[in-house]
């Protein structure tokens, strides 16, 4: 366990990455090796989250990193970006989410969808982690259709009036701003409510058996009266906060390969060490098994990620091509995780071992930013034509 990480490059994907990725990819390793692997394992066991990382994320410039420098981004190329997520989720699921959350789905909306001043008030302060931003989209009873929100947005003077709640939040307890998406009489909206302001509360959800070194939050919204000023002017109906969703899921296709690559790297040395019947069980058929579909399942899905920041570099990325990423790169590694805790046998559930944090982890990965089935239907329907999650079929 106390070995360093090396890596998976069956392939010899390294090849293909320029010396600046490459540079980012091994900055972040070392990091993620010396701040995020020694303590992350007690946070997991106390469901508490690293806080004191956000800082040191922002000084490294991994939030909001393939944004613009212009706002305080590191202006990094898509690839370096997805580079960083799988690193980030090597060390846990927990820390990725936050950096995908602030980047992805609370500072590209603001770049995107904001005006100059709330790009320059707030988009600074992100990519720094002097501020802590959580995305409210998904409802209790408006998950995988987000179109069904309840969350209402009143047109009142010269502003607005927010009522409802959100679920499922990441960040939300500790964020100082959430940006919100809300249905009115013009359509969907999308709106900067600040901590503090009269009627927002935030409280943190408790129980959880994954991804316990995040903070997942409920917002309840009654009756907050925001100006006009905290509405995104740019974005108005779904296809703003779906658009959000497609830069994260994005991100989560990168991450998940690194959380594959730390399961597959602990099963292999422990295979290696782990001596059963006066020799290493690397030895046994069953084994051999398990770590060659690990290595081929990882190294398609390293060839499929690099293909798809390739897209996205040249602008030509569907969200159709972000959805089968999505899906098969989670389902991947989820069965990575499984295969190497039976490696690890009984150790594997101790959490002085990675591979059953990463499996509890990655069940929620399957989940969130659009279920494994859901992808999936989004990919049948570009196929055939054919919507088979609306009633009209079309």
């Amino acid at each position: 366990m106390a070995a360093k990480f090396q890596g998976l490059d069956y392939y010899r994907c390294d090849e293909l990455f320029t010396a600046e990725q490459k540079m980012v990819r091994d900055t972040v390793r070392a990091w993620v090796d010396e701040k995020v692997l020694p303590i992350i394992a007690a946070h997991y066991r106390e469901g508490t989250f690293p806080k004191e990382l956000v800082s040191e994320m922002g000084a490294l410039g991994l939030l909001g990193a393939n944004l613009p420098e212009e706002y305080g981004a590191a202006g990094l190329d898509n690839i370096a970006y997805g580079l960083i997520m799988q690193e980030l989720e090597r060390g846990d699921s927990a820390v990725r989410s936050f950096a995908s959350v602030q980047g992805s789905l609370v500072m590209y909306p603001i770049f995107t969808y904001g005006s100059e001043e709330q790009k320059h008030r707030w988009l600074p302060k992100l990519a720094r982690g002097e501020a802590i931003g959580c995305y409210g989209l998904t409802e209790p009873d408006a998950g995988s259709d987000p179109g069904s929100m309840k969350t209402r947005a009143s047109k009142a003077g010269d502003g607005w009036v927010l009522n409802g709640s959100k679920m499922w939040i990441t960040n939300g307890t500790i964020a100082d701003v959430a940006v919100v998406w809300a249905r009115s009489e013009e359509g969907i909206l999308g709106f900067l409510v600040e901590k503090g302001a009269p009627g927002f509360s935030a409280p943190e959800m408790k129980g959880k058996l994954s991804l316990r070194a995040s903070v997942t939050s409920e917002l309840v919204f009654e009756d907050v009266r925001l100006h006009e000023s905290s509405r995104l002017p740019k974005a108005l109906g779904l296809r703003a906060p779906l658009s959000c969703l497609n830069q994260a899921r994005y991100g989560i296709a990168w991450g998940v390969v690194g959380a594959a690559q730390a399961c597959y790297d602990e099963a292999l040395r422990y295979a290696r060490e782990r001596i059963m019947f006066d020799g290493p069980i690397a030895r046994f058929q069953l084994v051999q098994d398990k770590l060659v579909k690990m290595v081929a399942s990882i190294t398609q899905a390293q060839l499929l990620v690099w293909r798809l920041g390739g897209l996205k570099n040249a602008g030509t990325l569907r969200h159709q091509q972000v959805s089968l990423a999505k899906m098969l790169c989670v389902s991947m590694a989820r069965d990575t995780a499984r295969d190497a805790r039976d490696i690890l046998g009984a150790n594997g559930i101790l959490d002085e071992y990675q591979a059953m944090r990463h499996m509890q982890n990655l069940e929620s990965v399957y989940t969130y930013e659009g279920t494994h089935d859901i992808h999936k239907l989004v990919v049948g329907a570009d196929i055939t034509g054919y919507e088979a999650f609306r009633a009209d079929a079309k």
